[in-house]
């Protein structure tokens, strides 16, 4: 097994990603436990083997593109809310409550293909990917 290829399935500890991912599922109702999982995906990274690592970045890069997402959509809804006094920002409104509801799924969707991976004790082949 080489140690400089990511992909090799190594006996690396999976339990805290699974956990970390878990909370991220979890935060999907409650919030919270999101943050809780962001903290440990940051204190395990540096010390973790390439494989558990990549799932780290992978975990850390969700939280951070979904954040930010969804802030962006947050203040859209909110100018399209002010809007739809007038009758204009309805349309708005829906639109970007509806690609807020589609960014929560595309961070469960995240969350499952990367406990594939983890499942299956691999890397996550492209951490650094905003899509999936």
């Amino acid at each position: 097994m080489s140690e400089t290829n990511p992909s090799v399935v190594t006996s690396e500890d999976r339990t805290l990603p699974a956990v970390v991912y878990g909370l991220y599922l979890l935060g999907l109702v409650n919030g919270l436990t999101i943050l809780v999982g962001l903290v440990i995906a940051h204190m395990n990274r540096d010390t973790a083997g390439p494989v558990m690592r990549s799932h780290y970045t992978f975990l850390i890069r969700t939280f951070w593109i979904g954040l930010a997402v969804f802030l962006g959509l947050g203040v859209l809804i909110g100018i399209s809310a002010i809007l739809s006094i007038v009758l204009v920002g309805i349309p708005f409104l829906m639109l970007f409550l509806f690609l807020w509801g589609a960014v929560g799924v595309w961070f469960a969707i995240r969350c499952v293909v990367g406990l594939i991976y983890l499942s299956q004790g691999e890397a996550y082949p492209r951490p650094d990917t905003w899509l999936i």
